[in-house]
């Protein structure tokens, strides 16, 4: 039975969205969570996709496979092209394209930590800003050229070569400019901040020009505190400067669920499974879409 809390959160995160002539939407890891990916866990998804990995080294989690001390270059290239084609080829998650319909009709921009593509799979590339790269592309590890590679079909290649837990050997990636070794384009020591991650930053500053003095919703999704600095404080402190700015979090974990004292009477907390509300919305969207038709 749903609780007179939960219904007046959908009802306000639903008024909200109604009300809102821009909609800027904060996407992080819990997103992807609330859609079965989760990349910090030991899970069925992971064993079903990196279980020769888990078995082999004690990988515990895609997250740790991607940060394990691999003993050599074929091996780890073997992770890593299983891991491009896991991004790749995995169907989008239900919230994606929930959040796709809810927001259909209105002015909005999607800003995302996130590295593995689900948004950019729904949403118009124009629409979304991936600011910490993506998981299907590869760079110089120099980093000697200005240069983003998309490799998801080479991966696919390395992946049917794969013996045991290595790839051969000469099919490690070298940089096409300097033979050097290549890196995944995601944040690391040596993410390339080049051109592509520059269009990102501006689309997404362009959007918040174009509407800061219109009544603007900051829609947070899943963003925990590993990274704060990203979105949830720019989305606090832009909500508290505009006048006609408002914040909602959804996060089923409490603890990365904030709602600054300062923005008690401009902003809510939702601590629920983000893909069950989002699918209610989406049901309380669709009954009022059919009663205005009536």
């Amino acid at each position: 039975m749903i609780s007179q809390l939960y219904q007046e959160n959908i009802d306000t995160l639903l008024q909200k969205i109604q009300e809102a002539e821009a909609i800027v939407v904060g996407g992080a890891a819990g997103m992807s969570a609330a859609a079965g990916y989760n990349w910090y866990r030991d899970d069925g998804n992971f064993r079903k996709h990196f279980n020769i990995f888990a078995q082999e080294y004690g990988i515990d989690s895609i997250f740790g496979g991607f940060y394990y001390k691999f003993r050599t270059e074929e091996e780890r290239w073997a992770y890593l092209a299983t891991l491009i084609n896991f991004v790749a080829e995995v169907p989008t998650g239900q919230p994606y394209k929930d959040l796709y319909q809810i927001l259909s009709g209105k002015d909005y921009y999607i800003l995302t930590t996130n590295q593995d593509t689900q948004f950019s799979q729904v949403f118009p590339e124009e629409k979304v800003s991936a600011i910490q790269g993506n998981w299907t592309y590869l760079q110089c590890s120099g980093p000697c050229h200005d240069g983003i590679y998309p490799y998801t079909e080479q991966a696919k290649e390395l992946c049917a070569h794969i013996e045991g837990t290595r790839i051969p050997s000469h099919m490690v990636p070298k940089c096409p400019e300097c033979g050097g070794p290549m890196e995944l384009w995601v944040r690391s020591f040596v993410f390339l901040e080049g051109a592509k991650f520059r269009d990102e930053h501006k689309k997404y500053r362009e959007f918040l020009l174009e509407n800061q003095h219109k009544k603007v919703l900051f829609l947070e999704l899943g963003v925990g505190l590993m990274t704060p600095m990203f979105i949830k404080e720019p989305f606090w402190n832009m909500t508290h400067s505009w006048p006609n700015a408002y914040y909602i979090t959804i996060n089923p974990n409490p603890e990365h669920n904030i709602l600054p004292g300062e923005l008690k009477d401009k902003g809510l907390a939702v601590n629920e499974d983000i893909a069950q509300v989002l699918r209610d919305t989406l049901t309380e969207q669709q009954k009022e879409t059919k009663k205005g038709a009536v």
